[in-house]
């Protein structure tokens, strides 16, 4: 696939919909036939290993899935050595216009949730099985990212969504808008919103377990942080890796 395919691609999986991608078949099939409704796509799946100092303390395992015009993010962290309260879950939905349906975390004692409150965006908080529920607004748009604590997979929805509105292919090399491009985010766990900038640096050669690979870096900064980011231009811009090296802290796809 041409990277500007795979760009094509990339926006209307995130922006547009898993519906879409079936239009040139529906089109070519039999109008006799009774056509059958598309089941769930699926669009990335795996695990990321996250290591301080080199050694493995959290594995993230996720899901990023389609269907009707709706993604479906779902994550999973679990501790290394299986402590509770880092078995955290999480489930993000957005439309196919890349607007908040509904954002869900647990860690099996408090939970949360987040969902479009007019045009703007509410959180309900559950501390505790059997607590009051508080809400807090935020006057924040419902196209607003979410980048919750700990889950990588987030991170990775943002960099598509930074690359298919931001970015398109000139003489068959990537050129994205001058400058880093600055979003509105959600953090539900902080109960706070930030704004983040993203930038793609270019084309770098790094060695991920061993083995050296070409990938895209993307560096990602908030008043508070610095990550680099990579990405694989060849497999659908999926995160490889990130780096916080104030923290000692690298995150690899398994």
């Amino acid at each position: 696939m041409t990277l500007r395919a795979r760009m094509r691609w990339l926006t209307v999986a995130i922006l547009a919909g898993a519906t879409l991608f079936c239009a040139g078949d529906l089109r070519a099939s039999d109008k006799k036939d009774k056509l059958k409704p598309a089941g769930p796509s699926q669009i990335d799946s795996g695990t990321f290993g996250v290591f301080i100092k080199g050694q493995r303390v959290v594995t993230e395992t996720f899901s990023v899935l389609q269907e009707n015009g709706v993604s479906d993010v779902k994550s999973h962290l679990q501790e290394t050595a299986g402590a509770a309260h880092t078995n955290q879950h999480s489930e993000l939905q957005m439309s196919s216009s890349g607007e908040l349906v509904r954002y869900e975390w647990s860690d099996g004692t408090g939970s949360l949730v987040v969902s479009p409150n007019n045009e703007f965006l509410l959180e309900k908080i559950t501390p505790s099985p059997g607590a009051k529920q508080a809400e807090q607004p935020f006057l924040m748009p419902n196209t607003s990212a979410i980048l919750d604590n700990n889950f990588f997979i987030h991170r990775q929805v943002l960099a598509w969504r930074y690359l298919a509105t931001n970015c398109q292919t000139q003489s068959g090399a990537l050129k994205c808008q001058q400058g880093a491009v600055e979003f509105g985010v959600l953090v539900p766990q902080d109960r706070t919103s930030v704004r983040v900038r993203m930038e793609l640096v270019g084309r770098e050669r790094i060695t991920i377990r061993g083995t050296e690979r070409e990938l895209l870096r993307l560096n990602l900064k908030g008043e508070n942080f610095s990550w680099a980011l990579w990405v694989d231009e060849k497999d659908q811009f999926k995160l490889m890796r990130v780096l916080v090296a104030d923290d000692n802290t690298e995150v690899v796809r398994d």
